[in-house]
């Protein structure tokens, strides 16, 4: 019985190989991740007399590789959550934190839990390129909202109010916004308002033609009406101008990454078998479902549908102790915190659209019926629309295993 403890960082991993009763079989050690040194260690671990399992904390990218490669050599290999591990006994008052330590708290862990150890998979290409897609949409989002931000602010100074007058979304091919495209084009209230209507129109009318935006005359003639009445705060001078202009260009950029990723997005999600399942659910659409079925991934790793609510923080714990039996517990929110955003989105699609013969909906309604708080029937409504997508998905991966073993 040996328990290898890995402690992952970076470029290098601190080894310790631990028995039971505290026999150190091998004292703490460093791997560099390279290829020849893990299979040096996968050789190492193999020669072990005995059963041997390897585990390591789940530390962002770094044990990917490590993991992955004694998988590979045919070992037993255990990827546990640091929260698991930081919660572990150490039995000492003292707090001192090295690498070294640290490894051999995980092999401790290790001997302790044994058990209960899970196997490491290795993740599918796709559904790891998928997840990591997601990641970086998230990331340019963030980055486009502040752009957008920045240019309201700039607009509010050179032609206030400009960008409420349009309505238009984003465009399906390029991911542009009319607004933004437009104070590309007129950056300051006085490059519309120094122009006739009708000299205004057919420059405006020339432009949609350009840009392949549909035209309205009574469109033109609002935002002419607009720029004559507003009131400016800076003159138009060509260096704010150009300031303006620049900022557009850095939201259309951002506004262009981001819609390449998400259709990238799509269409590799739409190569996973579950994909029709998936948007086939009532209140999911091209955005929100590739965004499940990455963050979720392959739904098999959950042993049963509470583990996929626990996992992603819908589930609750116990507050009881001696007389105290606490009748308000807060949900974990352990797990992807972008996974319960997009569930949040979709239950606010079915609070919009009601569809009554929908059980997800059904439930909720019962839930806010019966006097609930907001975040409570939208929570628990998530929790159950959790549970139909492991038991739907499950239905489908199931089915194709069976077919490829046939």
């Amino acid at each position: 019985m040996n328990a290898v403890g890995i402690d992952v960082s970076k470029e290098k991993s601190t080894v310790v190989i631990l028995r039971p009763f505290g026999e150190v079989v091998a004292a703490p050690y460093d791997v560099s991740h390279t290829d020849s040194e893990l299979d040096r260690l996968a050789k190492v671990i193999k020669k072990l007399p005995g059963e041997t399992r390897v585990v390591m904390e789940a530390t962002g990218v770094y044990y990917e590789p490590v993991a992955r490669r004694l998988h590979e050599h045919g070992i037993f290999v255990s990827v546990v959550n640091p929260v698991l591990i930081s919660d572990y006994g150490d039995n000492t008052l003292r707090k001192a934190k090295t690498d070294r330590k640290d490894a051999i708290k995980i092999a401790s862990y290790a001997l302790s839990a044994w058990l209960d150890l899970v196997e490491y998979k290795p993740e599918e290409d796709r559904r790891r390129t998928l997840k990591s897609l997601n990641r970086q949409v998230k990331k340019v989002i963030k980055v486009n909202t502040m752009l957008k931000n920045n240019l309201i602010s700039l607009t509010d100074t050179a032609f206030p109010g400009i960008n409420k007058l349009f309505t238009s979304q984003e465009r399906p091919s390029d991911g542009h916004l009319k607004w933004v495209d437009f104070v590309a084009k007129f950056p300051h209230r006085d490059t519309v308002a120094k122009l006739s209507l009708n000299a205004f129109k057919k420059k405006y009318k020339s432009w949609c033609e350009k840009n392949k935006y549909h035209y309205q005359d009574s469109k033109a003639e609002e935002i002419h009406a607009h720029a004559r009445k507003c009131v400016a705060g800076v003159s138009a001078e060509e260096t704010f101008c150009l300031m303006v202009t620049k900022a557009a260009e850095f939201v259309n950029a951002a506004c262009e990454n981001e819609n390449a990723l998400k259709n990238e997005m799509d269409r590799l999600s739409s190569t996973l078998p579950e994909y029709e399942v998936v948007m086939g659910m009532y209140g999911v659409g091209k955005s929100t479902g590739p965004q499940l079925m990455a963050e979720i991934g392959d739904t098999r790793r959950f042993r049963n549908r509470r583990a996929i609510t626990a996992f992603f923080g819908y589930d609750t714990e116990p507050d009881d102790s001696g007389q105290h039996i606490s009748k308000s517990r807060p949900i974990t929110k352990k797990g992807s915190p972008s996974l319960r955003r997009t569930l949040f989105i979709i239950m606010k699609t079915l609070v919009t659209k009601k569809p009554v013969d929908n059980p997800v909906y059904a439930f909720l309604d019962k839930k806010r019926s019966e006097g609930k708080h907001y975040y409570s029937y939208m929570t628990a409504a998530s929790a159950k629309f959790l549970r139909i997508y492991y038991a739907k998905v499950n239905e489908v991966l199931n089915k194709k295993e069976t077919s490829m073993c046939t």
